[in-house]
């Protein structure tokens, strides 16, 4: 009997570790261009620009049309007040991210909102910075709201800061994700900068520091769960392939 041209059957699981290292050194080599790409181009954070130009256009609108710092003119034109929420007006927790009281409160929010926020959005693109502002701005104004109706000192507020804290809040995560560093900042640095903010928030008057707590925390809890998701869709992807290949 000849059987000189007989061969072992493939092992199926040795051939699916071959597709895995081979899908892995793809996905490695395109990570190692994209990156090199990245560091020849500067990257445009044009989400946080047009955050900025939001905030600045909405309150020029409204500096024209009466005094921003006149609380019931901002209660009006969608700050937050519990009783108005109770009435069921809760589209409030978003338009209150973009209404502000003054000219310095603006300036003070947009100025941290375009030193921090463009590194944010660098580091985890365009989408996810989306996210992360509305989700964190979001979550500062609930929280606000929650203390608010639990004390019962009720009063108007608005403006970006919590979803500024949530940017810093991401940050923190985003550095501590990258060994504690990220383009020039540190975890310790950014503790630090949210810590200072609090306590300037504290030692002055009519400041929601509430907001910023909820923001800053909220940032960091999207940062993370986000980066997750990604992972978890890229590990998905793989399995996909490798069970649908033949």
């Amino acid at each position: 009997m000849d059987d000189s041209n007989w061969k072992v059957p493939p092992d199926r699981e040795q051939i699916r570790f071959e597709r895995w290292n081979k899908l892995t050194k793809q996905e490695n080599m395109i990570s190692e261009q994209w990156n090199k790409r990245s560091e020849q181009r500067h990257t445009v954070p044009v989400v946080n620009i047009s955050f900025v130009v939001i905030n600045v256009v909405v309150w020029m609108m409204m500096e024209l049309l009466g005094d921003t710092l006149d609380g019931a003119y901002i209660a009006n034109y969608g700050g937050i007040y519990p009783k108005l929420m109770e009435a069921g007006e809760w589209y409030r927790l978003f338009t209150a991210m973009f209404v502000h009281f003054g000219a310095e409160h603006l300036a003070n929010n947009m100025i941290l909102l375009a030193a921090a926020g463009g590194k944010l959005e660098a580091a985890v693109g365009h989408v996810q910075y989306f996210v992360i502002y509305i989700g964190s701005g979001l979550a500062g104004n609930i929280v606000s709201y929650y203390i608010m109706m639990h004390t019962g000192d009720y009063a108007v507020c608005a403006g970006a800061s919590g979803a500024v804290f949530g940017m810093i809040g991401a940050l923190v995560w985003a550095s501590i994700r990258n060994k504690g560093k990220l383009e020039g900042l540190t975890t310790k640095g950014l503790l630090m900068m949210i810590a200072l903010c609090l306590y300037y928030g504290i030692t002055t008057a009519g400041v929601d520091n509430w907001a910023h707590i909820g923001g800053a925390v909220g940032g960091f809890v999207l940062c993370l769960f986000l980066g997750k998701i990604t992972q978890c869709l890229k590990l998905f992807k793989k399995l996909y392939i490798l069970c649908t290949k033949k």
